[in-house]
C-alpha cells in the first residue's frame, strides 16, 4: 500500500509543500543516498555510500522546476536512479 505521507513509492520523502516551504531533505536506502535542496529550483543529488553529501562523490545531480510538476519529475528521476543500480 502506498504511504500517504510520502511522495515516493520507493523513498520516504515529504510531499511538495515541504519543499515549496523552503526545506531541504536527505535520506538513503541501502547504499543509495540522496539530497534534495530547495532554492529557486529543486536540486536533487545522488551518490552511493554512507558519507554525507559534502564528503561524498556526487554521482548524479539534476535541477527541477519548483512546481508540483517539477517535484513529480524529481521524484521519478530519483526512483529511476535508484532502480538503475538495484
Amino acid at each position: 500500500m502506498l504511504n500517504k505521507v510520502s511522495a515516493s513509492k520507493v523513498f520516504d520523502i515529504p510531499k511538495f509543500y515541504y519543499f515549496d516551504s523552503g526545506n531541504d531533505y536527505s535520506g538513503s536506502l541501502d547504499d543509495f543516498s540522496y539530497k534534495i535542496i530547495t532554492h529557486e529550483k529543486i536540486k536533487a543529488m545522488t551518490w552511493h555510500g554512507k558519507l554525507c553529501s559534502e564528503k561524498a562523490k556526487i554521482e548524479h545531480e539534476e535541477d527541477f522546476e519548483r512546481t508540483q510538476d517539477g517535484f513529480d519529475a524529481m521524484i521519478k528521476w530519483l526512483e529511476e536512479q535508484f532502480l538503475e543500480k538495484h
